[in-house]
C-alpha cells in the first residue's frame, strides 16, 4: 500500500471523486443551511485559479491510483495560507489519513514562504476540530461554547518553524512538486 501527494488543480478529473463527496457530506450535514445552492455552491466560490502556485496549491493524496484524499491552500495574506477542503474518502477515515494531508499542505505552504495558516471548518465537523486541535491549531473562538453560535470555526497555526527547518535543510523539495511519495 503506497500513499503518494500528487499536485494539480481542482479541474484534474482526478479530484472529481473527492469534490463529490465532499458535496455530499456538506450537504449531509448542512443541507442549504449556508447556500440556497448547498454545498456545490460553497465549492465554487474560489475559482481553481486561487489554489494554483505561486499563491496557492491543490493536492491529491492517491493511494494505488485511487484519489483517498486531498486538500488546497490560497493566499491569505502576506504570511498566511488560507487551508480548504481537507478531505479523505468516508470509507478510510481512522487511518490518519486526514493527518497526513493537513501535514504536507503545511509542508508545502512552509516552501511556498507562509509562515502562518488560517482555516475554518464547519460547527457540524466535530472530526475536523479535533484533527486540528490535536495537531498544534489555536481555536479563535472559546471552545467551550455551543458551535452553532459561531457558524463556522476558525482556526491559526504558527508554522515559522518549518520555514526555518527547510532553510537548514537546503529545503529538498521542489517549490512546486508533481507528486511526492510518502510510506
Amino acid at each position: 500500500m503506497s500513499d503518494t501527494f500528487l499536485y494539480t488543480t481542482p479541474l484534474d478529473p482526478r479530484a472529481k471523486p473527492l469534490i463529490d463527496e465532499l458535496i455530499f457530506e456538506y450537504d449531509s450535514r448542512y443541507g442549504n443551511y449556508f447556500s440556497d445552492e448547498g454545498a456545490a455552491a460553497e465549492l465554487n466560490r474560489y475559482p481553481p485559479e486561487a489554489f494554483a502556485p505561486p499563491h496557492g496549491n491543490f493536492v491529491l493524496l492517491t493511494r494505488n491510483g485511487e484519489t483517498i484524499g486531498g486538500g488546497a491552500f490560497k493566499h491569505y495574506d502576506d504570511r498566511t495560507a488560507e487551508f480548504k477542503r481537507i478531505w479523505t474518502r468516508s470509507d478510510l477515515r481512522r487511518q490518519g489519513l486526514a493527518r497526513k494531508v493537513l501535514l504536507e499542505l503545511e509542508a508545502q505552504a512552509a516552501r511556498q514562504g507562509y509562515s502562518r495558516i488560517y482555516l475554518t471548518t464547519g460547527f457540524r465537523q466535530p472530526e475536523a476540530v479535533g484533527l486540528y486541535l490535536v495537531n498544534g491549531y489555536t481555536a479563535l473562538f472559546d471552545i467551550d461554547a455551543d458551535p452553532e453560535v459561531y457558524k463556522t470555526l476558525p482556526f491559526e497555526k504558527d508554522i515559522t518553524h518549518l520555514v526555518a527547518s527547510l532553510a537548514l535543510l537546503g529545503d529538498p523539495h521542489p517549490s512546486h512538486p508533481q507528486a511526492a511519495h510518502h510510506p
